[in-house]
């Protein structure tokens, strides 16, 4: 692989593809395995996009890997939960396209390239009480990787959020996290743990960060690790999409921007479009986020948008019927010590724990804490139309707090002091100090304490059925000794509370494409050799967060589909 520091005036290649993130370099992989001269553009200065972020998680049914934890899954399954969770809100076909094709996406990769998977022992789809879900075998989890591997190239992946490390750099994921708590109860959490930081102290000598990526980092180090062996790819960092193709007709060129130089590009099979969505545009987030401030948004800076505008202008149009324009979580914000504002997703270390509870202004609850974080993202904007609930407050007692931490505060219950004093963190002595503190409703956050606790007694939660389902259960505390896993007493002072902010986490609704993942112009008939993967393309879930993953997977299967098709419409 070349990178490109400076663009010639002009160049020619089999494929382009817009945007370095997850889905884009899985194109230009595939691309690249197939043979294709292939140029890699990013518009900002590193690889990985919001997928380098991520939990790194590709909900893909059907693989090789789902046997070895779920050998009853079928792929008639996955339909028949995809068509009741998702209904009308998105193509059927496009959904059958990526359940026709994952698996041997899957398969070619880890056969030909330096991804590899391993399936979560149990990760259920979120909708966990429709027909056809399943508790594990479809979300697959990429192996921890070695970034030394990398050399030079190790700079090129985009660092991970600084709030998800631990001592100065060290990425970590469920596996790590659940052995470092418990590594003084067990010699396997002892040794796992111990080896995991005399790691990361040899890499600190060498390098900025940890070397031993894990999660999204992991998916994105192993992609880039598979492009750097192919000598038909070139990757051209902080450079911009300028012009697609002429005004009218198939799309053979762009003009590209690198260092103030315009660069066209002759383009023989296809423009894969993968720059991530509208999510950072400001006139569609006016349009299509309504309230949703960009400041509580957890993603990439690169997702700018301009790629979608161009596509436009080409003809392409956005697809319809979704059920939300976006993917959703609640977020808390803190500002760090550079001015920058730390962006942390709730997605399941805490809010759905026993002794937490989300209460509004009027200190009363209006969600269910174990939903989904889409689903809980939602219920804040709805709840918000008839009662101050944005920003929400997440509220435990002291007891939750040192077991489980609170968004960026730590397990332990200690170190809180700086969180107390940037009002990060709110405590107080009782109910009352605590509400007063974040201007709530007193009675109303004690009365509502006071009802969850008494459903902690029964294991029961009447108004919203916090713990009925296997997805809430399963990101709850089964060893906490309560009837229920996610139901807790709220009885040990102090009293804590964080703000949350509904966040929106990557874009759902995007270009209409058919399940070659051709764009689609407004005659609804494709766009010769313009394509569109991950958050540029319409979800195919159609705005409903129905599994883990479900936004790298397709993403990675439809890179495929694209690339396969542009090489073809390359050799024809």
């Amino acid at each position: 692989m070349e990178v490109l520091t400076t663009l010639p005036a002009t160049a020619g290649y089999d494929v382009v593809v817009i945007g370095a993130g997850g889905a884009g370099m899985s194109a230009a992989l595939f691309a690249a395995m197939d043979g294709a001269r292939v140029l890699l553009v990013e518009h900002t200065q590193y690889v990985g996009g919001t997928t380098a972020w991520s939990a790194g998680t590709t909900w893909v049914p059907g693989t090789h890997h789902a046997a070895k934890v779920n050998p009853a899954d079928t792929l008639q399954a996955a339909r028949t939960y995809l068509d009741a969770a998702i209904g009308n809100h998105a193509a059927p076909a496009m959904r059958q396209a990526f359940l026709d094709h994952g698996a041997a996406a899957v398969k070619r990769l880890e056969a030909q390239s330096d991804l590899q998977y391993r399936p979560y022992p149990k990760h259920p789809d979120y909708i966990s009480d429709l027909p056809g879900s399943t508790l594990n075998g479809r979300a697959l989890e990429p192996l921890p990787f070695d970034g030394r591997l990398l050399g030079d190239l190790f700079g090129l992946i985009r660092p991970p959020i600084p709030e998800f490390t631990v001592l100065g750099g060290m990425m970590v994921d469920r596996t790590d996290i659940n052995h470092l708590l418990g590594m003084t109860g067990s010699w396997a959490s002892f040794q796992h743990s111990v080896r995991i930081i005399l790691r990361h102290a040899a890499d600190r000598l060498r390098y900025p960060r940890g070397t031993r990526l894990v999660m999204g980092n992991a998916l994105i180090a192993r992609l880039l690790y598979s492009l750097s062996k192919r000598p038909n790819v070139t990757l051209a960092l902080n450079t911009s999409l300028e012009q697609l193709g002429d005004a009218d007709g198939p799309v053979h060129s762009v003009v590209l921007r690198q260092n103030g130089k315009l660069c066209t590009v002759q383009v023989k099979g296809g423009v894969v479009l993968a720059s991530g969505g509208f999510n950072r545009n400001a006139a569609e987030r006016q349009k299509r986020l309504p309230g949703g401030n960009e400041a509580w948004c957890p993603g990439a800076p690169g997702h700018t948008g301009v790629a979608l505008e161009l596509a436009r202008q080409h003809g392409a149009h956005f697809a319809t019927g979704g059920k939300s324009d976006a993917f959703w979580a609640p977020v808390s914000l803190r500002k760090r010590a550079d001015g920058s504002t730390a962006v942390f997703p709730h997605f399941v270390m805490d809010r759905a724990k026993p002794g937490f509870i989300t209460v509004n202004q009027a200190g009363k609850r209006f969600v269910n804490e174990s939903t989904s974080y889409h689903l809980f993202g939602l219920a804040m904007q709805e709840a918000h139309k008839t009662s101050p609930s944005v920003p929400a407050y997440l509220v435990c007692d002291a007891e939750a707090l040192r077991k489980y931490g609170v968004g960026m505060v730590r397990p332990g219950g200690k170190g809180l002091a700086p969180f107390l004093a940037d009002g990060y963190l709110t405590e107080g002595a009782t109910l009352e100090e605590l509400a007063a503190k974040l201007g709530v409703d007193a009675q109303g956050l004690v009365a509502s304490v006071q009802q969850i606790n008494r459903y902690a007694e029964t294991g029961v939660d009447p108004d919203f059925g916090r713990g009925v389902t296997a997805y809430q259960q399963n990101i709850g505390d089964a060893t906490a000794g309560h009837k229920n896993p996610n139901l807790g007493p709220i009885a040990t002072a102090p009293f804590y509370a964080v703000k949350l902010y509904p966040g929106d986490i990557g874009a759902s609704t995007g270009l209409a494409t058919d399940t070659q993942a051709q764009v689609l112009g407004d005659d609804d008939q494709p766009i010769g050799g313009l394509y569109a993967v991950g958050n540029d393309m319409h979800s195919i879930m159609g705005g409903v967060y129905t599994a883990p993953g479900i936004t790298i997977g397709p993403g990675l299967v439809f890179g495929c589909i694209a690339a396969q098709h542009a090489v073809a419409r390359a050799r024809s």
